[in-house]
Order: structure tokens, then C-alpha cells, then sequence
């Protein structure tokens, strides 16, 4: 049987999409690789998968009176029962394993790994800059259980800019709240692992890698890094007959702003509504996704009259539309983004000024890294508020839009894309990295 590398995507489309293209490149160096996934292809966004990828679907484990209350902590328990189909599955297939590569929320599979003599790495699916900063957590909690005290509003992290505590996940250094002592356990096990893979590449976040790579970032033993992206989908994996796509074909060049935020990014009516008065007086040309809670149509989740007001230069989609092809149009010209790392990543490889509108977990740890440190973007003021207001909207669509310092922004985002080409092309930065790490991986074989 053929070696075949093993790649354990954890739940939700914003792990899956990374892992598949991480086994697009293993493919691409003549291994085979195998996805296996805890929940249903159709559940978890699948169709993102390229047809060459194997996907292999692990069967549930039997339910279990939930542990907590808290949708993420029960998602833990989830994935920590899910070793048991998982070694099932992995000694199906021995022992032509030659790796696993596990999603950082699936760190506990490492003891699977580990019982079946497997080498296991980690694939960290969020930033340089945010790994720096979960690795320090723990010593830095240790140091607030020590003194009580936190340090102050702002917090120093290696690797990064610092960083108000603010800006930290909700619930960060809060001893009662149970999500942030999974990431305390994730960010210790870590360390556990024989190499991690960063979706990201040197030129974007050399800081932060200098640091985890020169053992500045924690006192114990790091691991290597291998920063081997940016790995993001590619144009041609969507609907290319989605009907926006025909929409920007008859737009401009660069006169778009495209609003996205996510497959959770959903708003009250409130704000919805808010957004849409601002790109009314911006006067700008928008795509906008509109994602809701609610089941009304768009008609009745808008303003009277916004969609009629708008036609022509504005257009609107409910829930979904194909987000490589889009921000990698020609008509596209800035993107209104959550902040979660594949979309700042396909954001910047497709060289586009970035508006950030943080939501939830580490979103808030991407802005200030693209607004402080890759001056690619700029904060949506009152986001961590009640509501953003029409004006602030339309603010800062006209500032990326036709300020000089919309247009600085964009200078800087080109910079970065063609940066990013250059790093996956062949004797880039993330192509050797990624040669390294398969030679590191040899080195471990051998001594397994």
C-alpha cells in the first residue's frame, strides 16, 4: 500500500478549507494524502475539497450528556471522543501512515498519534502573530495566579506589537470561563508535537516567527516551525455562474468594496441596517453578503427602498457567494472583512486594502495585526460596541476607497501580494520551508 499522509481537520469549513489545501500540497510533493473529518462533508463545507483529495468521514461517537454548557467546550469533548474512531480508522490503514497532521483544536489526537507510533505535527490554521501570543498565555496566567494582578490595560507579547487586553479573546485570563482553559490546554500541548505548520509566510509575519523560531517566544522547548502559506483557496473551486460574478464583470476596475464576515457572521436587523444607510451615502459601489439569525428575506431585513436606491452600483446576496473568485476580480477594490485568518489571507494575496470588523475568538488578534503591523487596513471604530453607526460605515468605505490614505493602504496590500506569490512559488520562502519540514519529517520516520 501506497504512504499516505494523514490530515485530521477539526469542525467547520474555516479548518477544513486550510487542511485541504495543505493535502493539495503534500500532493503536489508526490504524497497522498487523506482528510479525515468528524462530521458530514456537507456539514463542514466539503465542497471546498479538491476531487484528487481523499476525504474520509470518522463515525460520531455514541452521545454523552454534555460536560458544560458552553457550545465550545462541548465541541472539545466532541473531538477528545472522537479518537476513538480515529485510531479505528488509522489502524485500518497501517502502517502505511507516514504522518498525521492534526488541527489545533484536535491536539488530544496527538495521544492517538503517539499509542500508534505515528509522527504527528500541528497545523496551526490561525497567525504567527496569534500562536506567539496563545503560547505565552499560560505564563502569563501563572504570573497573574502568582500576583493577582494582570499587568495593565495593555500586554506585551513576544513577537507582536502590544496588545490592549482588549483585544484579547473574550474571556481571556478569566479563571471561571471554560473556553480559555481549553486554549490554555491547547497552547501547552503544543509544545508536544514534532514540528507545527503555520498557515502564513515569512515576509507577513517575520517578527513573530523570528521569535518562535529563535526560542525567545516561551521558556520550554519549541518545536520547529514551518511557515509554509499562505494557503488559501483558489479561484475555480466556486460557483463560477454565481450571478454576482456576471454583476462585477460589468463594473469598473477597483470600485467595489466586497462585505463578507463569515459563516457566523450573522447581524441584528438593527445594524443590518445601519450598514446599509452608510454604503447608501458612501456613494461607493459594494457587494455586500448579508448574513442573519433570521429567515426574513433581504426586503424585509433592509431598509425601505435600500435595495432599489442602490441598483446598479450596489448588489446583494443572502447568506453566500463564492469569496476567492470575488476578491480576486478585477472590479474588486477593498474588502470589509471579519478578520478571521483565511479571509485576511485571501484578502491579502488577492492585494486588497482590508476594513476589519473583528466579531469573536481570535479576530481581534488579526486586526491588530494588519492595521499596526502590516498597515494593510483600517479599524471599524465601535465594533466591540452595541452598534456601528450608518456614519462610521460610510466613513471608512470613503477613506479606503478615495482618501490618500485609502490609498497608501492599498500600495501596502499590493506589496503584500506580490510578496505572498513569491513565497509560494518554486525556491520561495514557503517552498523551502515546506521541503524542510518534509525532510525533518524523513528524519523522524527514520527514527520511529
Amino acid at each position: 500500500m501506497r504512504e499516505t499522509v494523514v490530515l485530521y481537520a477539526g469542525l467547520g469549513a474555516g479548518h477544513l478549507a486550510p487542511m485541504v489545501e495543505l493535502a493539495m500540497l503534500f500532493q503536489r510533493h508526490g504524497l497522498t494524502a487523506t482528510v479525515v473529518i468528524a462530521e458530514s462533508p456537507a456539514k463542514s463545507a466539503a465542497a471546498v475539497a479538491s476531487p484528487s483529495i481523499n476525504i474520509h468521514v470518522l463515525p460520531l461517537p455514541t452521545p454523552e450528556p454534555p460536560s458544560s454548557n458552553d457550545p465550545v467546550v462541548q465541541m472539545f469533548d466532541l473531538l477528545r471522543r472522537t479518537n476513538a474512531p480515529l485510531r479505528d480508522y488509522l489502524r485500518s490503514v497501517l502502517p502505511s501512515v507516514r504522518a498525521l497532521v492534526v488541527d489545533i483544536f484536535c491536539v488530544d489526537a496527538l495521544d492517538v498519534a503517539t499509542e500508534l507510533g505515528v509522527p504527528a505535527y500541528l497545523l496551526y490554521t490561525c497567525s504567527a502573530s496569534c500562536l506567539a501570543v496563545n503560547l505565552n498565555l499560560p505564563h502569563v496566567q501563572a504570573r497573574i495566579d502568582a500576583t493577582g494582578d494582570v499587568g495593565g490595560p495593555v500586554l506585551s507579547f513576544p513577537g507582536n506589537r502590544p496588545i490592549k487586553l482588549t483585544d484579547l479573546p473574550d474571556g481571556t485570563f478569566d479563571p471561571n470561563h471554560e473556553p480559555f482553559k481549553e486554549f490554555l490546554h491547547l497552547s501547552a500541548r503544543t509544545l508536544e508535537f514534532s514540528g507545527v505548520l503555520v498557515n502564513t509566510f515569512e515576509w507577513l509575519e517575520a517578527r513573530a516567527l523570528r521569535t518562535l523560531k529563535d526560542g525567545s517566544c516561551i521558556p520550554a522547548a519549541m518545536p520547529p516551525v514551518y511557515p509554509v502559506g499562505p494557503m488559501v483557496a483558489g479561484c475555480g473551486g466556486g460557483d463560477r455562474e454565481h450571478e454576482c460574478l456576471a454583476w462585477l464583470d460589468g463594473q469598473p476596475e477597483k470600485s467595489v468594496v466586497f462585505l463578507c464576515f463569515g459563516s457566523r457572521g450573522c447581524f441584528p436587523k438593527k445594524q443590518l441596517e445601519e450598514i446599509a444607510m452608510g454604503l447608501e451615502r458612501s456613494g461607493k459601489r459594494f457587494l455586500w453578503v448579508v448574513s442573519s439569525s433570521s429567515e426574513d428575506q433581504l426586503q424585509d431585513l433592509l431598509p425601505e427602498g435600500f435595495l432599489e436606491k442602490t441598483d446598479g452600483r450596489g448588489f446583494v446576496v443572502k447568506s453566500w457567494a463564492p469569496q476567492p473568485e470575488v476578491l480576486q476580480h478585477r472590479a474588486t477594490g477593498a474588502f470589509l472583512t471579519h478578520c478571521g485568518w483565511n479571509s485576511a489571507l485571501e484578502g491579502i494575496v488577492a492585494g486588497l486594502p482590508l476594513i476589519c470588523w473583528p466579531l469573536y475568538a481570535e479576530q481581534r488578534l488579526n486586526k491588530v495585526f494588519i492595521v499596526e503591523e502590516l498597515m494593510a487596513g483600517v479599524e471599524m471604530a465601535g465594533y466591540d460596541g452595541e452598534l456601528v453607526p450608518a456614519a462610521e460605515v460610510e466613513s471608512k468605505v470613503r477613506l479606503v476607497m478615495e482618501s490618500p490614505g485609502g490609498q497608501a493602504l492599498r500600495e501596502r496590500a499590493m506589496e503584500a501580494k506580490e510578496r505572498a506569490a513569491r513565497a509560494a512559488q518554486q525556491g520561495g520562502a514557503s517552498d523551502v520551508a515546506f521541503a524542510e519540514f518534509l525532510a525533518h519529517l524523513e528524519s523522524v520516520v527514520r527514527g520511529h
